[in-house]
This record gives C-alpha cells, sequence and structure tokens, in this order.
C-alpha cells in the first residue's frame, strides 16, 4: 500500500524553509506509530531536515539526483519510480515529503494520513498537492481541540482511494 502522510494547513501548506510548520507532539506520535516498522521515502532535502537523519525502525528510501550522497541508514534512489520499483509487493510504503514527492506520488497513492490543521501559517513555501475529494472516502476523522501542548486545533483524517476512481476523480476504466 502507497500512503502519503503529511501535516496540511488550511491553505496545504506543509513547510517553509524545510522545516515543518507546526511543532503538534500528538501528530509527531501518530507519524511515529503508523510508519515504524514500514518503508518512508523522501527526498534528499526532507532528509536533510531531519534532526537525527535516518528514521529508527524504518527502512529509509531517499531521492536524490547526486548519486554521491549517502547517509547512515538510507537507500539512496534517483528517482521515486526506482526507488518503489525496489520495494516488494507486501511492503507499506509512506511518502513522507517534500512537496514535489508528494505531487509525483499522489496518483499512484492508496491511502492519505493527513494532520489537518485548523491554522494558515504566516509563511510558507511548500504546499501539499491538491486532492479530489470525490476521488477518496474518508475512513477515519478524529477532532482535536488546542490545549497546553497543541497551539492550534487538529484532526487526523484517513482516506482511502475510491474504488474505480483515478487521481483525477474521474471514473477509469
Amino acid at each position: 500500500m502507497l500512503t502519503l502522510i503529511a501535516a496540511v494547513a488550511r491553505n496545504r501548506a506543509i513547510g517553509f524553509q524545510n522545516q515543518l510548520l507546526y511543532h503538534l507532539p500528538a501528530d509527531l506520535k501518530r507519524f511515529k506509530e503508523l510508519t515504524s516498522g514500514h518503508t518512508v521515502v523522501m527526498g534528499r532535502r526532507t532528509f536533510e531536515s531531519l534532526p537525527k537523519g535516518a528514521l529508527p525502525h524504518r527502512r529509509n528510501l531517499v531521492l536524490t539526483r547526486n548519486s554521491a550522497f549517502t547517509a547512515p541508514g538510507i537507500e539512496v534512489f534517483p528517482s521515486l519510480e526506482t526507488a518503489l520499483a525496489a520495494c516488494s509487493a507486501e511492503e507499506d510504503i509512506f511518502i513522507i515529503g517534500g512537496e514535489s514527492v508528494y505531487a509525483e506520488a499522489m496518483p499512484m497513492a492508496d491511502r492519505l494520513c493527513l494532520t489537518l490543521i485548523d491554522d494558515t501559517p504566516a509563511e510558507a513555501d511548500a504546499f501539499f498537492p491538491p486532492w479530489d475529494t470525490l476521488a477518496w472516502n474518508v475512513v477515519h476523522d478524529e477532532a482535536h481541540e488546542p490545549d497546553e501542548r497543541h497551539a492550534v486545533g487538529y484532526r487526523f483524517v484517513d482516506l482511502m482511494r475510491a474504488a474505480g476512481a483515478s487521481a483525477d476523480g474521474t471514473p477509469s476504466d
């Protein structure tokens, strides 16, 4: 299964200057729970933004055109296509960023695991691709109000691609 996982603001913003826009401990915990034991695919800049390098307890696939790029605990691929080809059909694969990797993977995605943030950031330079709500069925929706650890409200929303829907939401043959 191919899943896109992201924390997305009202305007689809996901980052600014290669950093997350919001610190939401519950979102980070959910990300770890969902991705641990599975494969994560990310662009090089997303990898470089990780504070401790490769994510533990996960197979880390990094996309870069720089064939000399290397770091402990990662596998490097020149494209999303080659990274996915290196995965088995049984692997749960999570696309974790950035913007161009999400955009390229969206047409192939089976599932979206989103944290929808009830806020619009003052600045953003990376955005999650738009998705056609007709092409996706909500299978989980859990709302959370702001609290002492979360300055903004948010919702955990999981969506599965609707049967027979193509990437643009039109029925497929």
